[in-house]
C-alpha cells in the first residue's frame, strides 16, 4: 500500500541537490528546478536514457495534492467507511468471484499460508476486483508528492522504485499509471512493494499485477506471508459493549503505524467477555484489543491477522473493511 500503503508522516530532506533544506510548509523550489535534480540522481543510478525520458515534461498535479489532503480514512467516521466499503454489491461480486475461481485462489492460498477469502476481499478493496486500476501518471503522482514537503523522502524513493520498474521493463511508460498516490495494479502496490513482493506466480517470465490474476493473487498473498500472517486466525469482531465498559488508547501503542494508537490494551478474548463484551461471530482465542470508537461508531475487537491486514495499509478503518468483507465471502 512498505507496508503496501503505509505512509510516514514528517518533514524531509529531498535530494534536488545534495544537502538541499526544504521549507517547513511548502517547496521554495520550483518544480521544474527541483526535478532537474532528480533527473541527475536517476542518471547517477544508472537508469537508461530513456527510462529517464520519462521526467520530461512533468508538470505538478495539483489533483493529487488535494486528494492527499482529504483522504477517506481520515475524512469519513468508521460507519461511512465501511457503507461505502462492504456494500451489497460488493459482497455478492466477492462471493461470485471467489467460486468461480476458487480453485485457483486454494492453490495460491495453501502455497503461501493465507486464507483464500482474504485474497478476494484484498482484491476487491483495492481495485474493485481489477475493474478499476486507476488513470493517474504514476511518475507524475509521485513527482509531484515528492516536491511537496509533508512527505518527500517517503515519495521521492517511490518515485525512484517507479523508474526502476520502468527500467527493468515490466511496465511500458504509456501503460504506467495507476491511482494518485502512485499504487498501481490490481493489488494497489506502490512501486517499492512491488520491488519487494510481486510475483511471477505462472511462471511466466513476468510480474504482472495489471492483467494476471495469478500474479495478482500471488503477490498479495507473497506479501500477507512477509508481514506475520496465520492462516486460520481470524482478524476479529463487530462486538457490543456494555454500558458501563470504557476504552482508552494503549498508553505504549506498537510503533511503525498510527493505527495503534486508537487501540486499547490487548486483553484475553476470556477478559473482554468476563467484561460483557459480546461479539457477532466467533473468533479464535487469543489477544484482541478494542478499537476506541468515535462516538456513534460500532465497536470492534481486533487480533488475529488485524496487524498484518495494517501492513498493507495502515488505517483501522480499511483493516476492519478487509475482515468484514472476508468474512462475509465464506458466510451465508
Amino acid at each position: 500500500m512498505i507496508p503496501v500503503r503505509r505512509f510516514l508522516f514528517f518533514v524531509a530532506l529531498v535530494a534536488m541537490q545534495p544537502g538541499a533544506l526544504m521549507a517547513a510548509e511548502d517547496n521554495p523550489v520550483p518544480f521544474e528546478k527541483w526535478l532537474e535534480g532528480i533527473r541527475a540522481d536517476a542518471m547517477e543510478r544508472g537508469f537508461s536514457a530513456s527510462t529517464v525520458r520519462a521526467l520530461d515534461g512533468l508538470t505538478r498535479d495539483e489533483r493529487v495534492i488535494g486528494f492527499d489532503r482529504r483522504q477517506p480514512e481520515f475524512t469519513q467516521t468508521f460507519d461511512e467507511y465501511l457503507t461505502a466499503r462492504v456494500s451489497k454489491s460488493r459482497i455478492d461480486t466477492a462471493r461470485r468471484l471467489y467460486r468461480e475461481h476458487r480453485d485457483s485462489l486454494e492453490k495460491i492460498a495453501q502455497h503461501y499460508g493465507i486464507d483464500a477469502e482474504f485474497l478476494v476481499a484484498f482484491w476487491g478493496l483495492e481495485s474493485s476486483f481489477g475493474r478499476y486500476q486507476g488513470k493517474y501518471s504514476v511518475v507524475r503522482s509521485l513527482a509531484t508528492l515528492a516536491h511537496d514537503p509533508r512527505r518527500s523522502r517517503f515519495f521521492t524513493r517511490e518515485l525512484m522504485s517507479a523508474l526502476q520498474i520502468l527500467d527493468e521493463g515490466h511496465i511500458e511508460p504509456e501503460n504506467f499509471v495507476g491511482g494518485w498516490a502512485g499504487a498501481m495494479g490490481q493489488n494497489q502496490f506502490i512501486p517499492s512493494s512491488f520491488l519487494n513482493y510481486a510475483q511471477d506466480f505462472d511462471g511466466d517470465g513476468k510480474k504482472n499485477i495489471w492483467n494476471n490474476q495469478d500474479d495478482v493473487w500471488a503477490s498479495i498473498a507473497y506479501y500477507l506471508s512477509k508481514n506475520g500472517w496465520r492462516a486460520g486466525k481470524g482478524w476479529g469482531s463487530r462486538v457490543e459493549l456494555p454500558e458501563a465498559l470504557t476504552a482508552t488508547p494503549d498508553p505504549k501503542p506498537r510503533s511503525g503505524c498510527r493505527a495503534y494508537r486508537y487501540h486499547s490494551t490487548r486483553k484475553s478474548l476470556q477478559s473482554w467477555e468476563a467484561d460483557g463484551v459480546v461479539l457477532d461471530r466467533s473468533v479464535i482465542d487469543g489477544q484482541y484489543a478494542l478499537l476506541v470508537p468515535e462516538p456513534g461508531d460500532s465497536n470492534y475487537l481486533v487480533g488475529g491477522n488485524f496487524g498484518a491486514i495494517l501492513s498493507y495499509n495502515c488505517a483501522n478503518k480499511y483493516a476492519v473493511s478487509v475482515g468484514l468483507l472476508a468474512d462475509l465471502i465464506v458466510d451465508r
